[in-house]
């Protein structure tokens, strides 16, 4: 893992933009197409803003939605998929964009067709959550099923995450389940660009860096990634100290 830390999260989020463009182009010069995945959330804020400005041919570029809430409508304020539709999908002309439907009556079904759908991966652009989650794998994380997607439970942690970032106006209000692709999935991408900005995410960033790799801390599995890039703040840099 290749630590990257900027004193904003602007910054942070063009240069985490940029490096994924560049791996994007590369691709689609290799293979003449690219496969990336997209993850939402206030971390993915400054990236996606940067990243619809590369110089990148999207419509040789399938994207990959990383989780949604089960049950949630798409009129919801907290949807991932209208978030991706107004910040990423309608902004730049991708060859196609596969979301996950949340409302989908069985989710066990949704995350089959998902994973049906879903080729080898170029790049995951990801984030890391307060209670060290990556996508909605919460602790203690299943690093171990196969399946590209699965149904999870959210933990309490994560819940009051999303509450706290005004996502929805209660915490009884936060669903309790979501579609998550999975952490094998995610640790299959070929690059993984990993964006964390702000102090609250401190603690995480650092059991995930210096800490012992375990499903306790889902992030702590990037150590094992021969290709990924942690784009950190300042302030989310701030506990990580001289290592």
């Amino acid at each position: 893992m290749k630590k990257h830390i900027y004193p904003t999260a602007a910054d942070m989020g063009r240069a985490a933009a940029e490096a994924g463009a560049r791996l994007i182009r590369a691709a689609i010069d290799e293979r003449g197409s690219a496969t990336i995945i997209v993850a939402t959330g206030a971390s993915q804020f400054r990236v996606l803003e940067a990243l619809v400005q590369q110089e990148v041919d999207w419509s040789k570029v399938t994207g990959f939605h990383l989780d949604e809430y089960i049950g949630l409508p798409l009129s919801h304020p907290a949807s991932f998929r209208a978030y991706l539709k107004e910040r990423f999908v309608d902004l730049v002309p991708l060859a196609a964009f596969h979301y996950v439907d949340g409302e989908y009556p069985d989710p066990a079904a949704e995350c089959a067709r998902l994973g049906a759908l879903i080729p080898a991966v170029d790049v995951a652009f990801i984030g890391i959550g307060e209670n060290a989650h990556i996508a909605f794998n919460d602790p203690p994380a299943d690093f171990e099923t196969d399946a590209a997607y699965i149904v999870v439970e959210l933990d309490q942690a994560c819940r009051q995450q999303q509450f706290g970032e005004g996502w929805f106006p209660s915490l009884e209000t936060v669903p309790r389940q979501a579609i998550s692709m999975s952490v094998r999935k995610i640790m299959a991408s070929n690059h993984i660009i990993c964006s964390v900005p702000d102090e609250r995410k401190a603690a995480a960033v650092a059991a995930c860096v210096n800490g012992p790799v375990t499903p306790d801390a889902p992030a702590s599995i990037l150590q094992e990634h021969p290709a990924c890039d942690l784009f950190l703040d300042a302030a989310a840099a701030g506990l990580l100290g001289s290592n």
